[in-house]
């Protein structure tokens, strides 16, 4: 029996880098994608989100000149295009899956609906959602919170580069402790950097967990589902 049913997954656009400086690292997205597979094998159903960091950010666009609005755009487009890749990915490793787009892109993923985004859920499908919201000036995690309570999924899943969420950055602070399990509230005074502020009000209004794990750790996706202590969770 695995401990959720249901999960959404997001995962950064620059844990897609591997061990580049830029663009998408192929033995990166083959491995994550292995992992889905794992889980999906074990009757999990999956929806994703992806940011695109890897590729471009509205917020960066900003600091150099640019329309915020316009830069956020562009960073919609760059979540799609890997979305684009981690769908290739999983087909590969031969799963069905298919692509939802915040913004009309016709020729390449299907519009966002809610309810065809579940049937493909309880048909076995992996459900991608691209272009974050559809609107400037919200994150690809207010995304993922906002689809996730939208689908009914049972938990966030918030796969990074470290291990769960520590009292202080572990890569600075060696003194570092990790909590195993933190309320929504004891984030929020400890201002611990979780998600931004409207994905994680988000989640805690509507009592949807997050569980903030390594992604990179292969074998930790699916011990998590088992129902092993892996990563953090924050819950109400």
């Amino acid at each position: 029996m695995m401990k959720y049913n249901r999960i959404l997954l997001k995962l950064s656009g620059e844990s897609l880098m591997g061990e580049k400086q830029f663009g998408i690292d192929n033995s990166r997205l083959s491995q994550y994608a292995n992992q889905i597979k794992e889980i999906h094998d074990l009757g999990v159903e999956i929806a994703i989100v992806i940011g695109g960091g890897n590729i471009f950010r509205g917020v960066q666009a900003e600091e150099g000149g640019m329309d915020r609005t316009h830069g956020d755009y562009m960073g919609m487009l760059a979540t799609m295009i890997n979305s684009m890749a981690l769908q290739s990915a999983l087909e590969t490793v031969g799963l069905k899956t298919r692509l939802q787009s915040a913004i009309e892109m016709k020729e390449i993923a299907e519009p966002y609906v809610r309810r065809r985004a579940v049937r493909h859920l309880e048909k076995g499908r992996v459900v991608i959602f691209g272009a974050g919201t559809g609107n400037p000036f919200f994150t690809t995690d207010s995304a993922a919170s906002l689809r996730a309570i939208e689908i009914n999924a049972d938990v966030i899943l918030k796969g990074t580069r470290v291990d769960g969420i520590y009292t202080a950055d572990p890569f600075k602070d060696p003194t570092a402790k990790k909590y195993d399990i933190i309320s929504f509230d004891d984030v929020y005074s400890k201002d611990l950097k979780v998600m931004d502020m409207t994905a994680f009000t988000l989640c805690k209004e509507n009592d949807l967990p997050i569980i903030v794990f390594d992604m990179d750790t292969p074998g930790n996706l699916v011990r998590l589902l088992k129902g092993d202590q892996v990563g953090t969770i924050v819950r109400n």
